[in-house]
């Protein structure tokens, strides 16, 4: 297991493959609770993690990790290729090997109070999630909400897990101090199809009860209608039951995007299409053999059946943060701190403008970038050249 930028000093002939000369190896636990799961607990070295931005600006996000790896087993899950950096695969081992940063509260408390960290806004849940089935056992959220409220650092969380409502009292608390901004992840509104595609997650009406749990609670709440399967869940009616059970749950807005399939998803969602839906293995070979994208022209389509469907249902879409993949921070009227809004406002769904872009799709676009409201810096933040021989971290 490639983790040897974490090592410190010692060896151990008991630690897990590739551990062996890494302090930061605690134990590796299985449970019956958590049937074919193992769990590798470790120290992590560092919490923080910097992602420069996929849209060529210069610019970079945080994110913390406190899981390597999900149960959730989404099939079509954009992190699995992160896996192998492990030396784990990106398939079965994604699902049931399970890294868990045990001390990942009390290093990101360090990490963000030196003097050189500014309150850059932090992203959880745009790798693996961070409200997966492990966390009810680990409950590491907690002290990752507080170090962050209590260091003055706007964040936010996309996730699929409904132990969220777990942390909604604590979510509430931090969001008087911090700009806190949520999501949930709801793709597949057909439980039947659900359950095949993405068999370790809560069911769709446990998390929409969540977004409601969220709003009811005065906070907002995004709903992620990602990703869009071509041919599977891109009907007229899927996405108008999607978008109308969104809006009665109250959420704030949608995002959606069609599904995009790295090089390291591949082999795992055609060995799940060839499966189950055979009859469309050569049409989805047609879109994606060569592209990573769905093409622009069924993006383009996708938008235009997409776009009366949120008018229909009074919804209006949300900011996707081009370094994260998380949503943008909030701006609502009347509220004089950036990009932040107060506990108990009640305001309507955001009405965003919304910019058609070249190849036909839309996105929200605010006066101002969410990233710049919520963090003073942004005009600085230019992604710094790693030091020559510098080693990754992986945690």
């Amino acid at each position: 297991m490639r983790w040897s930028g974490q090592a410190i000093d010692a060896s151990r002939s008991d630690a897990l493959p590739g551990l062996e000369s890494n302090s930061g190896f605690v134990r590796s636990v299985t449970t019956p609770e958590f049937a074919g799961v193992t769990f590798h607990e470790v120290l992590a070295k560092s919490a923080l993690n910097r992602v420069p931005s996929a849209d060529g600006s210069g610019t970079y996000g945080w994110t913390i990790n406190p899981y390597r790896g999900c149960s959730h087993a989404c099939v079509y899950c954009f992190a699995r290729p992160t896996h192998t950096y492990l030396e784990f695969d990106g398939g079965a081992d994604f699902d049931q090997q399970i890294v868990v940063k045990t001390n990942v509260a009390d290093v990101l408390h360090r990490e963000l109070t030196k003097p050189s960290w500014d309150r850059h806004p932090v992203a959880l849940g745009t790798n693996t999630d961070p409200y997966q089935r492990a966390e009810g056992k680990y409950r590491l959220m907690p002290g990752v909400i507080r170090a962050l409220a209590d260091s003055g650092t706007p964040f936010s969380i996309l996730t699929k897990g409904t132990l969220l409502r777990r942390d909604i009292p604590l979510l509430v608390e931090a969001a008087r101090s911090v700009p806190v901004d949520l999501a949930m992840s709801i793709a597949v509104y057909d439980d039947e199809l659900q359950q095949q595609v993405e068999p370790g997650t809560p069911t769709t009406a446990a998390r929409l009860a969540t977004v409601r749990a969220i709003r009811d609670a005065g906070l907002e709440c995004s709903v992620f209608l990602m990703p869009v399967l071509p041919y599977i869940t891109d009907t007229r009616a899927h996405l108008d039951d999607a978008i109308g059970r969104a809006a009665a749950a109250g959420a704030s807005s949608v995002m959606y995007s069609a599904l995009h399939l790295r090089p390291g998803v591949k082999p795992w969602w055609f060995a799940w299409l060839e499966r189950t839906r055979p009859d469309l293995v050569q049409r989805y070979r047609s879109m994606y053999l060569d592209n990573a994208y769905a093409p622009k022209d069924y993006r383009r389509w996708l938008a235009e059946r997409v776009r009366p469907i949120l008018r229909d249902h009074g919804l209006g879409l949300g900011r996707v943060d081009p370094a994260t993949g998380s949503m943008g921070f909030s701006n609502r009227a009347g509220d004089d701190r950036p990009g932040g809004h107060r506990p108990g406002d009640r305001r309507p769904a955001d009405r965003r403008r919304l910019e058609q872009l070249d190849d036909g799709t839309e996105q929200s676009v605010p006066a101002t970038s969410p990233l710049k409201r919520a963090d003073p810096g942004f005009d600085r933040r230019l992604t710094p050249r790693r030091p020559e021989g510098a080693v990754p971290t992986l945690f």
